[in-house]
């Protein structure tokens, strides 16, 4: 294997990190609307036999910044869909209106908010921890390269500090994404 083909396996697998991570970070409610709110892992709805995200049973829209709006792809599904929500981890109360369910985002007590801020930094955490596995990989990788002759010990040396930037940048990444949730989120 080339070292420039490792290099940029190392970078894809820092990046998927920081995307996951972006993703979690979608979930945490600001105290405004967002889709992303309700769109993720979080809601799961037992529908139709089986369970389904809730982004494949109905749309989802933020028409004020306090309101999030489910619209069923089939109405008869509403039922089933507001029980998701109420038994999911969010806190939300829906409002089943038959064709619709309004979801009211009610504003976040000081205490919710510094829960909120230790699950960003549970999850900023999460993220540093993928991209220190994949730094690790890109390591091992060079010693086998090393090894097997493809490199040699200059060229090591200079791959893992090519490796160390991929991962200093990736975390910095982390932590400015970090800063910003925690700011976001403590923002009345």
């Amino acid at each position: 294997m080339e070292p420039s083909e490792v290099l940029k396996q190392v970078k894809e697998s820092m990046l998927k990190a920081v995307e996951h991570m972006k993703a979690e970070f979608g979930s945490i409610r600001t105290g405004k609307a967002s889709p992303s709110l309700v769109e993720g892992l979080d809601v799961m709805v037992a529908s139709y036999g089986s369970v389904m995200k809730l982004n494949g049973l109905a749309v989802i829209t933020a028409p004020e910044p306090r309101m999030l709006v489910v619209q069923p792809f089939d109405p008869s599904t509403s039922g089933d869909i507001e029980k998701a929500i109420r038994e999911s981890k969010l806190g939300l109360n829906p409002v089943n209106e038959g064709q619709r369910l309004r979801l009211p985002i009610p504003e976040l007590s000081e205490e919710r908010r510094v829960e909120l801020v230790k699950s960003v930094k549970a999850m900023a955490e999460e993220g540093r921890v993928r991209i220190r596995g994949a730094r690790k990989d890109g390591m091992d990788d060079g010693k086998k390269m090393k090894s097997d002759n493809v490199l040699t010990e200059d060229g090591q040396r200079d791959f893992e500090t090519s490796v160390q930037e991929l991962t200093d940048q990736y975390v910095k990444e982390i932590d400015e994404l970090t800063a910003a949730k925690e700011q976001e989120v403590m923002t009345v």
